[in-house]
């Protein structure tokens, strides 16, 4: 039996998690590409953990995730141990991987081989930082919402409907993010 190390999360941590399309392919070409991962994230990741705040854009896509103690829970999959988290992210890319290839008459790989996922607590801790939690909290949560602006893709943040930035502004009435928490931890008002 084998331990993925990996993405592996642990309670009471702030992560964010990141992937792409291989060889920088496009992984969402029309919006309902953007709703079926967003459907499939909803399944299979937000049961084992607190979303902060997530971004796709239509070469890759990024999520910021409280782990809490649902991330404990360790399951068998094949020959490997996994956390309930890094294995509703395999799930989750798998299945849309799949779906998407044979919609687009595609073979091969879609996303890169690793997904991403830094633990910003630990961050802190190797940088040293002498800033507060909060800050860097915050500036993760800010550089997850202005993707589409340093892209081109959209002048502010609240243009590109692919965000949780909508959510957080009051121009998208649900989300699966946990509002409270993100507040909290990321020290930000109720608007952006």
């Amino acid at each position: 039996m084998k331990i993925v190390k990996n993405m592996r999360f642990l309670p009471g941590n702030v992560y964010h998690i990141y992937n792409q399309g291989n060889n920088n392919t496009s992984i969402f070409i029309e919006d309902v590409h953007f709703n079926y991962f967003l459907e499939l994230y909803r399944n299979y990741v937000v049961p084992h953990c607190e979303t902060l705040s997530w971004c796709l854009m239509h070469t890759h896509f990024h999520f910021m995730i409280y782990a809490d103690e649902r991330c404990l829970e360790m399951k068998k999959q094949g020959g490997l141990i996994l956390d309930p988290v890094t294995n509703g992210f395999r799930k989750l890319l798998s299945a849309y991987a799949h779906e998407f290839n044979v919609k687009q008459n595609r073979t091969g790989s879609l996303f890169r081989p690793k997904t991403k996922s830094i633990c910003l607590d630990d961050e802190m801790k190797k940088q040293q930082m002498k800033i507060k939690h909060q800050n860097y909290y915050r500036n993760t949560f800010e550089y997850i919402h202005n993707n589409p602006v340093e892209a081109g893709l959209a002048r502010h943040p609240t243009l590109w409907k692919w965000s949780s930035c909508r959510f957080y502004e009051g121009l998208r009435p649900s989300s699966f993010c946990n509002r409270e928490l993100a507040l909290t931890i990321c020290g930000i008002s109720n608007t952006i």
